[in-house]
């Protein structure tokens, strides 16, 4: 997968190959939207508002940092959400049963995604393959939530929703253009016209997106949490970065621009570490997402260092959502 990927942001002979399976890829992917808008799959209506927030493309493009903002908007706007996502492995994959995130949960059975929200204790965080049966448990156990996030729900339409938010990587925007596997769309760019709202993530944003910045300049080391320090304090040290996030260049040029040189180590999206693969014998500290915390924190010594990242978005993207949920 990792290797048909680099052939995603650019055309070659492989495509060749690739295209008519692409061209299959969207009639199925049409078809299936086709039918739950008609009503000929079921979907299931939820008693609170549902806001989605997805892509239209496969890797990381920003969904997380927007959902932890919104849920903060919405928290500072005197509403209860809560959160529901697939997971990743663990008990999203092997269970039918919806789980409530506990910040005590392993990351490799719960996903990387799911537990770092949780760890942001803004409200209650739920996975399932089944996102309704996710929703219905949430809100049973917690019936003062009064409106549900949707985390890369987009096509995931089983589940009835109010507000469609889709995010673009500002950077890698949608690549060659095609849809899965000779391109890295999972609908095709059309499908953007049909949403309530675009948020472009590091990118120029048009009159009727939204732009999306990751702010961060502090670390906390991941043994001791409650030690904080800025970027000048690794000044002189012999630092190494690791990313096992969808874009993982992103991270790297975030400590580029707060002026830290750190040897670069990219890894797969949602990979699972081990010791070994933060082992650096000469580091004086090792630099890392807070995605990644999550997954090296059974392990972590105290070199390991983690940024704190969160959105920043325009407000006028709360106040479109607010109108749209509130009766």
């Amino acid at each position: 997968m990792e290797r048909l990927q680099h052939h995603w942001y650019r055309l070659s002979p492989l495509h060749l190959l690739l295209f008519p399976v692409s061209l299959v890829f969207r009639s199925l992917a049409a078809a299936r939207r086709f039918l739950y808008r008609t009503g000929i799959l079921a979907s299931v209506k939820l008693p609170v508002p549902v806001v989605v927030v997805g892509n239209i493309s496969v890797g990381g493009t920003g969904k997380t940092p927007l959902t932890l903002w919104l849920a903060q908007q919405l928290v500072d706007n005197g509403w209860h959400p809560g959160i529901v996502s697939r997971g990743y492995t663990g008990a999203s994959e092997q269970k039918s049963v919806p789980h409530e995130i506990s910040i005590e949960d392993a990351a490799d059975e719960v996903g990387d995604e799911p537990l770092l929200m949780a760890q942001r204790a803004l409200c209650p965080v739920w996975i399932g393959r089944n996102r309704p049966a996710a929703a219905l448990a949430l809100l049973q156990a917690h019936p003062e939530c009064d409106i549900i996030l949707s985390d890369d729900g987009l096509q995931h339409y089983r589940l009835q929703r109010d507000v469609e938010i889709v995010v673009v990587d500002g950077a890698r925007r949608f690549g060659n253009g095609l849809l899965l596997p000779a391109g890295p769309l999972r609908e095709p760019v059309s499908r953007m016209h049909t949403v309530d709202a675009v948020v472009i993530n590091g990118g120029q944003a048009n009159g009727t997106e939204f732009a999306m910045s990751l702010q961060g300049s502090l670390f906390y080391n991941l043994l001791n949490p409650a030690i904080v320090v800025s970027a000048s304090e690794f000044a002189g040290q012999h630092l190494h970065a690791i990313a096992g996030i969808g874009h993982p260049r992103r991270f790297f040029t975030h400590l580029e621009h707060l002026g830290l040189n750190a040897q670069q180590h990219a890894f797969p999206d949602h990979y699972r570490y081990s010791a070994t693969d933060i082992a650096f014998k000469d580091a004086d500290a090792i630099l890392m997402t807070e995605k990644d915390a999550v997954k090296c924190a059974a392990f972590a010594t105290e070199k390991c260092w983690v940024l704190r990242v969160d959105a920043q978005v325009n407000t006028a993207l709360t106040q479109l959502i607010l109108k749209k949920v509130t009766p």
